[in-house]
């Protein structure tokens, strides 16, 4: 697809006789991330997304070979790309420090500060906002033992800003009760992908429109996929990261994605998609092409995008099951303008009882009804144990909040027994 090949300058290539790159810029990007290790001494590739500009040819092998340059052979100090959330709640920042060695846990990095007044997050006059390590993923793009570090920001005085929602997730993961049910989660993140100068999906002809829904849901050929290199190439580096990321496939409307992260235990769900977001970020601006957590981010006959989170504890995995899946769901029931309130900003949307959604104003559940609040698969249900789906998430939704909020409402939440009986009744949920 002409979108992919060609997106922008970075990734133009000039295919002169005299030119080193022999390849063309698909095939690089299908190629693993890292490269294998040169012999002990000699400078080797570490990223295989080159970096081109429209110069000579001479100027653009300096500058790759500078970028891709192995300096583990000259010194023991490493690279940490420490990110954070910025204002907004989903925007993500990051900036690099020097650490003397390499090391393998959060505790061993130091603190760090930003200026906050520059993201939204603070006063000019007081600006200063404190970056504290909470998880350590191996940097893609780099290589080596260079890493990311995703942290969550607080006060110089120790507290939470208002976006650092990993606090209290953690908070709510550390109960006992939390802990002693071992809750798993494995999150389908949709995204789309546009045109970097209109604005518009990949792959859709610019002020116009493709044909209509239908062969694109994992599809495959020009007409059908538009944005796979991409895909693949976030697959690879999530895998090199650490990322447990466990699949991706094309979604319904063209040039919309998704991905699977999980399963996940607890807080590390929340980290694992903020870092694979991270990830598919800086692809895409290698690419020339904008990322979109919008929900809907076309009006009309197509489908938007959620972030759909499958959900379970250690007693729904068990014998009777998935008796404790039901009484999850009228709990989930009774706090649904809770989780509604907390699911991703423009989800109203995207939640309309169409293209595979339920009403925003309404809940319900249902065994292998994808236009259900939440759904129930039909190992599920056969099997007498198994996990739920909240199909309510919208695509830009923070995986702290929402992860968290499952916990507290399917384990530590106690509603009233007169509240479970009219919920069960109005849902009609025998339990």
């Amino acid at each position: 697809m002409a979108q992919i090949l060609a997106p922008s300058t970075q990734w133009q290539m000039r295919l002169l006789k005299t030119s080193t790159f022999g390849s063309p810029v698909a095939t690089k990007m299908r190629s693993p991330l890292v490269l294998k290790k040169n012999r002990k001494g000699a400078a080797k590739s570490s990223g295989k997304f080159r970096v081109l500009a429209l110069s000579e040819n001479s100027t653009v092998n300096r500058l790759e070979k500078l970028l891709n340059m192995d300096v583990s052979p000259y010194t023991d100090k490493i690279i940490a790309e420490y990110i954070w959330i910025g204002g907004s709640g989903i925007d993500m920042r990051s900036k690099s420090r020097t650490i003397s060695k390499p090391v393998e846990h959060p505790s061993e990095l130091p603190k760090w500060n930003y200026d906050g007044s520059s993201t939204g997050q603070a006063p000019g006059d007081d600006s200063e906002v404190i970056l504290h390590p909470q998880a350590i993923f191996k940097d893609p793009f780099r290589g080596g033992n260079n890493i990311l570090v995703i942290c969550d920001a607080y006060t110089p005085a120790g507290e939470p800003i208002p976006t650092n929602k990993r606090a209290r997730a953690a908070e709510i993961f550390s109960n006992k009760k939390v802990v002693d049910e071992v809750p798993w989660f494995g999150i389908e993140q949709e995204y789309t992908l546009l045109q970097q100068n209109v604005k518009w999906p990949l792959g859709w002809p610019v002020g116009g429109y493709p044909g209509p829904q239908g062969p694109y849901y994992c599809g495959a050929g020009a007409d059908k996929s538009f944005g796979r290199d991409i895909s693949d190439a976030h697959y690879k580096a999530c895998l090199y990261a650490g990322i447990n990321i466990s699949g991706t496939n094309g979604e319904v409307m063209p040039g919309q994605w998704e991905y699977q992260v999980g399963p996940s235990v607890g807080i590390e769900a929340g980290d694992h998609i903020w870092g694979s977001r991270y990830i598919l970020e800086r692809i895409t601006e290698q690419a020339g092409v904008v990322l979109s957590l919008d929900p809907k981010p076309i009006e009309g006959d197509w489908n938007g995008a959620g972030c759909h989170t499958n959900y379970s504890t250690k007693s729904m995995r068990e014998e009777g099951g998935f008796e404790v899946i039901k009484k999850a769901i009228l709990n989930l029931s009774l706090r649904h303008k809770e989780h509604i309130s907390a699911y991703g900003e423009g989800n109203e949307r995207r939640l309309t009882g169409k293209h595979e959604t339920a009403s925003i104003d309404t809940f319900s559940w249902g065994v292998a009804n994808r236009g259900c609040s939440i759904r129930v698969g039909r190992d599920t249900e056969k099997n007498g144990k198994g996990y739920l789906e909240d199909r309510r998430p919208a695509s830009n939704m923070d995986p702290y909040v929402v992860t968290s909020l499952l916990a507290e409402t399917t384990i530590l939440y106690e509603p009233t027994l007169e509240a479970e009986a009219l919920a069960a009744q109005k849902i009609a949920l025998k339990v």
